[in-house]
């Protein structure tokens, strides 16, 4: 919100400024005591102005701050996920290969225990099929009730050790089956891990790139206040400009005003009006005084008249008129736009004739202003003060 405001504020100065050198249809005749209230007014505001963007760019530079630290603790944990999830992956390639070793071991064990199995299945059929093995032969054939009794246990050892084996071989391959059962959970259990760490580094990776976006957009923001400081930096620059001049100005006034009250007039006798006067003078009282009461025009005139007639003006309608810095129409360009197109009206052109034979409503007032606090004027006509 404060950025926008912001924005607005500079767009309104930057507009300002552009209007400045653009003529208007009123001008509003100040002193340049006025113009230097104003122009310190604006002075101070323009600071406030500056300030608030200083203190708009410091808090934007202390969040985009923030948000890199935020990024680097990002980072830092993707960079956590990855190896996490590098680690799940060796051990998931480890696992899937003591799997297929496992299996292999457990196939070559089935293999051995039906080989055993076939083996001992063969003995017992050989022992019982074969007329000339058979176990009554063994045991009828013995030599004595010691040889009965050795052959006997003899066929019973082996009779065991075929079950023995047997048994170790299917135990074996229970063993082995719980293993690769063992495995397969742990298989499955790092795949799922491998999912967790996967959607982890997803999320991660979203926070970075939208971190990374608000860091831009905060960058952006900076560059932009950066841009608005430097402009009120130049308009307050430019402001305390005007007030030094302005200030030189009052005191030349001040001087001019207080010499003028020591030394001697001409006489408007003594005045000698040159071709296009008469149009100058009505052309700068309707750019002064074009939308005042009649009265007003002609104290507008009898202004520019007194200056003529004191001795510390120049005596001539064009050096009074074009002196630097004198009326503002000249400086704007408004008088030279009126004078293009005479755009003086009657009532300015009589007031111009009634000063210009000497005639006057404000005395020997040499400026004129719209009224402002603190200034006790000799004279008030309308919108305007005379001193």
């Amino acid at each position: 919100m404060k950025g926008k405001v912001l924005r607005r504020r500079f767009f309104c100065i930057t507009l300002v400024l552009f209007s400045a050198s653009i003529p208007t249809a009123q001008t509003y005749a100040k002193s340049t005591q006025q113009q230097l209230d104003e122009a310190q007014q604006q002075q101070q505001e323009t600071q406030e102005e500056l300030d608030e963007i200083e203190d708009n760019l410091s808090s934007l530079e202390g969040q985009r701050n923030d948000l890199q630290e935020e990024l680097s603790e990002l980072n830092d944990q993707l960079n956590a996920v990855r190896a996490n999830l590098e680690r799940i992956e060796e051990n998931l390639d480890q696992k899937e290969s003591e799997i297929e070793q496992t299996q292999a071991t457990l196939a070559e064990a089935r293999q051995t225990e039906v080989e055993q199995y076939e083996s001992m299945k063969e003995r017992i059929r050989f022992m019982y099929e074969n007329g000339e093995t058979t176990y009554l032969e063994m045991l009828f054939s013995a030599n004595g009730f010691a040889d009965f009794l050795n052959r006997s246990e003899y066929i019973e050892q082996v009779e065991r050790y075929d079950r023995r084996k047997l048994e170790e071989y299917q135990e074996t391959c229970r063993m082995i089956e719980r293993q690769e059962e063992r495995l397969n959970e742990e298989l499955a259990e790092l795949q799922m891990l491998r999912e967790e760490a996967k959607l982890e580094q997803e999320r991660v990776d979203g926070l970075v790139a939208e971190t990374s976006e608000r860091i831009a957009g905060y960058s952006d923001q900076i560059s932009e206040t950066e841009a608005q400081m430097r402009a009120y930096e130049a308009e307050l620059a430019r402001q305390n400009e005007n007030i030094e001049m302005l200030k030189a100005r009052v005191e030349e006034e001040r001087r001019l005003s207080a010499l003028a009250a020591q030394s001697a007039w001409r006489d408007i006798s003594d005045i000698q009006f040159e071709e296009g006067d008469r149009k100058l003078l009505a052309n700068l009282i309707y750019c002064e005084a074009g939308g005042e009461p009649y009265e007003g025009q002609v104290a507008v005139g009898a202004v520019v008249i007194n200056r003529m007639l004191s001795r510390v003006f120049p005596d001539t309608m064009v050096g009074v008129i074009y002196a630097r810095r004198q009326f503002s129409p000249v400086a704007s360009g408004r008088l030279a736009l009126a004078l293009a197109n005479d755009r003086a009206t009657a009532s300015c052109y009589r007031a111009a004739d009634e000063a210009m034979s000497g005639r006057t409503n404000v005395a020997d007032c040499l400026f004129f202003r719209t009224p402002i606090d603190g200034i006790t004027p000799r004279y008030r006509i309308s919108g305007h003060i005379f001193y």
